[in-house]
C-alpha cells in the first residue's frame, strides 16, 4: 500500500481535489489491470501499453476525468464508458455509479477486462462490443459519457444521449488534443477546453 499512497500523495499535489475520488482509487489494485511484466510499474503515474495498441491511462488522467465527469456529484445513476481497454477506469467509475454501461471495439481487450473486473466483484457494469461513435442508445440518457480515445471531433450521437445537465469528458484532436468537458442545458451544449492531453485515436468498428 506504500506505493499506492505515494501515487495518490502525488496525485493530490498535482490538483486532484475530490477526496472520495482518491479514496476509490487508493483501494483499486491498478496492478491487477497491467500485464506483461510492467505490474511493478502499476504505481507510477504514467501510461503503460495493455496489447492492441491500447494503453491504460496515467492515474492522473484517470483522477482527473472521474473528477469532472462527477462536477461534486457523489454518485450519477447511469455513466456511458467509450473505451473499456484493461478495465480499471470501469472499475473506478462503478464506484460512483448505480450501473456503468461499457463499449469497447476489441474484443480481446474486453473479454480480460470483464473477468479481471468480475474477479474484483464489480457487478454494477454492463458491456458490450461496438463501435464507440455510436454510443449505446439502448440505455440512454446518461448521467454521464467518458471516452478515453480522441476523435477528431465530438461525435453528435454521444452528445444526443446526454441527460440535461449530463456530462461528456472526452479528448478531441488528432496531432494537438484537448480535453474538452460538454454539459446539457435546456438551450443546448456547453463546451469548455481544459488541458492538453495525448490519447490513442479512438477508431470506428470493431475488432
Amino acid at each position: 500500500m506504500r506505493t499506492r499512497q505515494r501515487l495518490i500523495d502525488r496525485l493530490r499535489r498535482e490538483g486532484i481535489r475530490n477526496e472520495a475520488v482518491l479514496e476509490v482509487m487508493l483501494n483499486t489494485p491498478r496492478h491487477l489491470f497491467v500485464g506483461g511484466g510492467l505490474e511493478h510499474r502499476a504505481y507510477d503515474n504514467t501510461p503503460l501499453p495493455i496489447g492492441s495498441e491500447q494503453t491504460i491511462s496515467q492515474p492522473y488522467i484517470v483522477a482527473l476525468m472521474t473528477e469532472l465527469l462527477l462536477d461534486d456529484r457523489e454518485c450519477l445513476d447511469k455513466i456511458l464508458e467509450i473505451g473499456t481497454g484493461c478495465g480499471y477506469q470501469s472499475a473506478i467509475l462503478s464506484q460512483f455509479a448505480k450501473r456503468v454501461y461499457s463499449v469497447e471495439r476489441i474484443r480481446t481487450l474486453q473479454f480480460e477486462a470483464r473477468r479481471i473486473l468480475k474477479q474484483l466483484g464489480c457487478k454494477n457494469i454492463a458491456f458490450m462490443n461496438g463501435d464507440g461513435f455510436n454510443g449505446w442508445t439502448t440505455h440512454q440518457p446518461y448521467d454521464g459519457i467518458i471516452v478515453t480515445a480522441a476523435p477528431r471531433e465530438i461525435p453528435e450521437n454521444l452528445l444526443k444521449q446526454l441527460a440535461l445537465g449530463g456530462r461528456l469528458v472526452i479528448p478531441v484532436g488528432d496531432a494537438e488534443q484537448t480535453l474538452r468537458i460538454v454539459t446539457r442545458t435546456r438551450t443546448g451544449f456547453h463546451e469548455a477546453t481544459h488541458i492538453a492531453v495525448r490519447f490513442v485515436p479512438m477508431l470506428q468498428g470493431r475488432a
